[in-house]
């Protein structure tokens, strides 16, 4: 059984690029708080937020897309990782890497369009 409700080798992964980063559970200060969102009256009458500061570095995430709280725990220690890796890698970070092809891909699809409309501007259509 996982402690997260995702597959075992997600947990695994999570767990080890915790490890890399040097981030303990008890350096992680852990409270559940109430979710927002799309859930309905489920959603108002449980804690199944989550709210994690890792006090070393002071970063805190709160993590609430799921309606089940395992889920947002895995959710909430992930995007603190990520935060970590940022803040100790900088650009060459996941997320960072993550960023710069989404906007390198954004680049190509404008550049593209604009190529498109250019060429059709350009053909002399009368006869």
């Amino acid at each position: 059984m996982t402690r997260f409700g995702v597959s075992p080798k997600k947990e695994q992964e999570l767990l080890q690029w915790m490890e890399k980063l040097e981030i303990k559970e008890g350096d992680l200060e852990e409270n559940f708080i109430s979710a927002r969102g799309p859930g309905g009256q489920h959603v108002n009458h449980t804690s199944t937020g989550v709210y994690l500061k890792h006090i070393p570095s002071g970063i805190e995430v709160k993590a609430d897309t799921a309606r089940s709280q395992s889920l947002n725990r895995f959710f909430a220690r992930r995007r603190l990782c990520e935060l970590l890796e940022y803040k100790k890698y900088g650009n060459e970070s996941l997320l960072m890497k993550k960023i710069n092809k989404a906007k390198k891909q954004k680049r190509r699809r404008n550049r593209r369009s604009r190529n498109k409309y250019q060429n059709l501007d350009s053909t002399d259509v009368s006869e």
